[in-house]
């Protein structure tokens, strides 16, 4: 275990031990934003239900079109009103949204018709099926629309309320336990006494969780011992779907998370080659992920993003997909190498160049406030001026 994992292996190590831990309910539309779909959406109807018109104007056959033709007009169409076929050689006054009437498959928009009397001209010559927009363009009876394991938006309720559908099956929010530890942590609203410092990473990874839409069921923290580790997560066991812990997983004397993770389970990985975030622990206890990630809150943030977020993902029924970069010419140089992949805290300039924050350490958490994403620096890699690298936005995780 003392072998450090490469980036993408330990990425694909969670993913393989990860799996779906919360079961299915039922909820109305009005519910379900922020959700994870349980069942693939299939279309029960076509969307729209018939060819209707894009335009206010005039319905006709295309083929009864010649130059100087006066038209009668047989009916007029609102949306909403089914409509008579159309008599032969005549045309139907139709509005935005009204069903196109058998025996029709052109619209001609009001601003290039001409009335004369009771009739009506089209000067220009039209084309087949101009401003009708066909049965099914949006969705077709059938057709899959949403896939199980999208994360549901208010786009989805605009397309689910669209096919007649008001309720949808999903997946019930993952229960997240969340352990802190460390003597030196007090809560805020407590005053600082000497070698105290205040417990940051608890209420970020609690707001990290809550914003990825799942619900922190207990929080705990821990003394640095190993009977009160052990107790802890015992007690999160109880009533968690998935542990998540900051602190305590390195090797030092007062570190016992994971002598703990080793009595009460089995771990499956323990550090990992990316900078900040190099001690973080992955184990089962009981059937229940755990991700013990590092205490520095960069490093904390860091790991969350990329792995506690992954297995998150895969445990509450979503779809597993890393977030999306696109490559950013850095604005600057740096030739030293390291041999772990560094995640640098950097802004996005006017002139489209990446700038690393000046402060890069992994106890320092106003970097992060103060960037905009993170430049992906491969192990054994230097930044050179001018040169592209991956940027992910921090809205991207």
């Amino acid at each position: 275990m003392s072998t450090l994992f490469a980036f993408e292996d330990a990425l694909e190590e969670i993913k393989h031990n990860a799996n779906v831990r919360v079961e299915q309910q039922t909820l109305t539309l009005t519910n379900a934003v922020g959700r994870i779909l349980a069942i693939d959406v299939v279309a029960g109807i076509s969307v729209p239900t018939h060819d209707n018109s894009a335009m206010d104007g005039y319905a006709l056959a295309c083929a009864d079109w010649y130059a100087g033709k006066h038209f009668n007009v047989s009916q007029r169409i609102a949306a909403g009103r089914h409509p008579e076929p159309l008599i032969p050689g005549t045309c139907a006054r139709i509005f935005t949204g009204a069903n196109i009437p058998a025996g029709a498959d052109t619209v001609v928009m009001q601003e290039n018709a001409q009335p004369v009397g009771d009739k009506v001209v089209f000067d220009e010559q039209p084309s087949l099926a101009d401003n009708v927009r066909p049965q099914g363009q949006d969705m077709q009876l059938g057709q899959t629309v949403i896939k199980a394991g999208v994360k549901i938006t208010p786009i989805h309720i605009g397309l689910l309320s669209s096919l007649g559908i008001s309720e949808v099956n999903v997946y019930k929010q993952l229960n997240v336990g969340i352990l802190t530890t460390g003597d030196e942590l007090i809560p805020t609203g407590t005053s600082l006494k000497a070698g105290q410092i205040y417990n940051s990473n608890g209420p970020m990874l609690s707001a990290l969780v809550t914003q990825a839409g799942h619900n922190v069921s207990l929080c705990i923290h821990a003394a640095d011992t190993l009977e009160d580790t052990k107790a802890a997560l015992k007690t999160l066991m109880q009533s968690c779907d998935v542990i998540l812990s900051s602190g305590g997983v390195s090797v030092g004397e007062e570190d016992h998370v994971k002598g703990a993770l080793e009595k009460l389970g089995k771990v499956h990985l323990w550090k990992i080659a990316i900078k900040p975030g190099k001690p973080l622990v992955h184990a089962t206890l009981q059937g229940i992920p755990f991700l013990g990630l590092p205490g520095n809150p960069s490093s904390t943030l860091v790991t969350y993003h990329w792995f506690a977020r992954l297995l998150l993902s895969i445990c509450s029924g979503q779809i597993a997909e890393l977030p999306q970069s696109y490559l950013v010419d850095a604005g600057f140089n740096r030739n030293k190498t390291i041999q772990r992949d560094e995640f640098l805290r950097v802004s996005v300039g006017k002139d489209g160049l990446a700038y690393a924050h000046p402060q890069q350490s992994s106890g320092a958490l106003l970097a992060a406030s103060e960037s905009q994403g993170y430049l992906h620096v491969k192990a054994n890699t230097q930044v050179e001026y001018g040169h592209s690298y991956p940027f992910y936005p921090f809205s991207a995780f």
